[in-house]
């Protein structure tokens, strides 16, 4: 039988969104009214169709049910954790790097004394949750030693990990299970849970909520010419089979959010067709995480208008994201996006 997917679209923002909700004209996206959608578009490897909610029983008996199925996931209500807000969108991941090469900020934040105010300051400007990392995983970077790695992020964790939430961006089980004794309230591991086998067990032991990411190879390899039959439905099928083994192995809990792992593993049309069609990930029934900050992709497409910060094709990327339903987006420049945020609700509800 032909795999289908169910992919979410035509959204509604603010109080458009509230009234078609009331006339029962759209659907909730998780309960919220604020954001809705009118249509859903069908997809399989060979086809794709879009068709009003309302022509849902005109299809056949099997993808009608399998449709009511994903809207189900889509429209139930999604539990908070992780000091996140699923009644809002979006939530923001702060980032901080307290490394010396990462591809945007490397060596800006290694010290203590910077890197314990930059978390600060990303806090207080409205970020939900700290993504704390001593590792650069850009593309081009190797591995480092797990001993470096503590070193470069432990001065902070220790003295901030009381008065902060804060998450981990660590690919390293020994790394997860310090992190998670003193008080870490998210893992973020980029490499999909695949780079230590031991990451499983840490994370069934401790029931912490955490991030699947998708990545195609490695940091070090992975720009190299990344293939995929098809990106949107490859990915959303990685996804599927990881949670599955992962109940498999008895860890039942739904403290998990996805992140299609934009620039890992993936050229400009991928990270296009990913952006575009995030909507899709939704019938997954887990909240969407994706860092979109200061990607490359937007040097790709400004090209003579680039800059280093790229606020500016963040806030744009942000934004559409927003309107699609992601729920968390993982930022360096939390109060600029927050700023762009307030406007554009500020106009659309104008």
């Amino acid at each position: 039988m032909r795999r289908y997917y169910t992919r979410a679209c035509n959204f509604y923002y603010g109080i458009q969104s509230k009234e078609l909700v009331k006339k029962h004209k759209s659907i909730p996206l998780h309960q919220i009214k604020e954001i809705s959608f009118d249509h859903v578009e069908i997809i399989s490897r060979k086809s794709k169709k879009k068709i009003s909610i309302d022509k849902i029983n005109n299809l056949s008996r099997l993808l009608k049910k399998q449709v009511k199925l994903d809207i189900k996931k889509i429209s139930a209500k999604k539990k908070n954790f992780s000091s996140f807000n699923f009644k809002k969108i979006p939530n923001i991941l702060g980032v901080l790097n307290v490394t010396p090469d990462s591809f945007s900020d490397g060596g800006k934040y290694n010290t203590k004394k910077k890197a314990i105010k930059h978390a600060f300051d990303l806090f207080n400007s409205g970020a939900q949750l700290i993504d704390i990392g001593g590792e650069s995983t850009r593309p081009g970077s190797k591995a480092i030693n797990e001993n470096l790695e503590w070193e470069r992020i432990s001065k902070i964790l220790y003295s901030i990990n009381k008065k902060l939430p804060l998450s981990l961006d660590t690919r390293k089980s020994n790394i997860m299970k310090k992190g998670i004794k003193l008080g870490i309230k998210l893992i973020n591991d980029v490499s999909g849970l695949e780079y230590d086998n031991q990451t499983l067990f840490v994370l069934k032991k401790y029931k912490t909520p955490f991030v699947i990411q998708h990545s195609q190879g490695d940091p070090e390899n992975m720009q190299n010419n990344p293939n995929y039959e098809n990106e949107l439905l490859d990915i959303y099928d990685f996804f599927d089979q990881k949670i599955k083994f992962l109940r498999s192995i008895g860890i039942k809990h739904n403290n998990i959010i996805i992140d299609p792992g934009i620039g890992f593993g993936k050229n400009l049309k991928h990270n296009m067709s990913l952006i575009h069609n995030i909507s899709i990930f939704h019938s997954l029934g887990f909240p969407i995480l994706v860092g979109n900050s200061r990607k490359k992709f937007i040097k790709e497409i400004s090209k003579k208008n680039d800059s280093k910060t790229r606020i500016g094709g963040t806030l744009a990327s942000s934004i559409y994201l927003i309107m699609q339903g992601v729920q968390i987006l993982r930022i360096h420049d939390v109060n600029e996006l927050q700023q762009g945020i307030k406007v554009f609700r500020e106009i659309i509800n104008s």
